[in-house]
């Protein structure tokens, strides 16, 4: 294992984890996380001869923490840094929630010379928020309510999303409270002025035209009982704007289901960076 910074233009250094050998696969973790959210991922597909990268977004866990920069344009070029100072190229890009985002936004911007395929996990794209034009998005009053959850008690805030995010407030659920602790732990190390402006980023970015640029497979994972990112307006759409993107929908699945479903995830996302890479890719959808 080798742990490393990069500094970017703006002088902001990134914290980032570099496992294993071979082609590169590049994890962006969300909100309000940071690379340890990828630990199971990273181990993994490094044991499965892989290069597993994951960096902590500006303002989140050991990066620094500027005052700006806290937009989706700058999460993607911190990416695109991580990726030409690591000269990465023939790159899966796996992204989470916000990371999800943060990778079509990646590509909307830096294009794909350097990316072989992607995954979007949970995603945002291509817009949470409700409007004229996303009647099926959440409201501006709930990104409300979180942005002060943020600002006010934000320990018992972390706390508190842990059980939707994992679905732990479901009545089947076995998951642990190491896990709900795990959650709070990687949130409390994220900057105050990076929590709360990265509210208003992953829910009023609109990635509708960044997705339509995806030209590599993609692969769309989605739980249908996420409750941070409602699978609607998030998933259904997206796999539709990406061409031949390929839709797996995990039944009764959370947002958090990298770490609920880890195995099964694991599996589908190792089988996926092994198919053939082929930039004119076919429809495909399972449930």
């Amino acid at each position: 294992m080798s742990t490393n910074m990069i500094t970017t233009r703006d002088g902001t250094k990134l914290f980032y984890k570099d496992w294993g050998t071979g082609q590169p696969v590049v994890f962006s973790h969300g909100w309000p996380l940071n690379a340890d959210a990828w630990d199971d991922q990273l181990m993994f597909v490094a044991s499965h001869g892989y290069r597993a990268i994951a960096h902590d977004r500006r303002g989140h866990g050991r990066s620094s923490q500027p005052w700006d920069g806290n937009d989706m344009d700058t999460y993607a070029d911190d990416l695109a840094a991580v990726i030409e100072q690591l000269d990465l190229n023939d790159a899966v890009l796996v992204g989470h929630s916000t990371g999800g985002g943060e990778v079509a936004r990646y590509i909307g911007r830096h294009g794909t010379s350097r990316v072989a395929k992607a995954v979007l996990v949970g995603a945002i794209a291509p817009l949470m928020l409700k409007t004229p034009g996303n009647p099926d998005g959440t409201p501006i009053e709930a990104f409300d309510g979180i942005r002060a959850g943020v600002a006010g008690d934000r320990s018992q805030f972390y706390k508190d999303l842990s059980a939707p995010f994992f679905g732990a407030n479901r009545p089947d659920s076995t998951v642990s409270q190491g896990v709900r602790d795990m959650f709070w732990l990687w949130s409390m190390q994220v900057g105050l002025k990076a929590a709360y402006d990265c509210v208003k980023v992953f829910s009023e970015t609109d990635l509708t035209e960044d997705l339509k640029k995806f030209d590599v497979p993609t692969l769309i994972i989605h739980g249908d009982d996420d409750q941070i990112v409602p699978i609607g307006p998030s998933a259904l759409l997206s796999s539709k704007l990406v061409k031949g993107a390929t839709l797996t929908i995990y039944p009764g699945a959370p947002h958090g289901l990298t770490v609920t479903l880890k195995e099964q995830f694991n599996v589908d996302l190792l089988s996926f960076i092994r198919s053939p890479a082929r930039r004119t890719v076919t429809t495909q959808a399972s449930a």
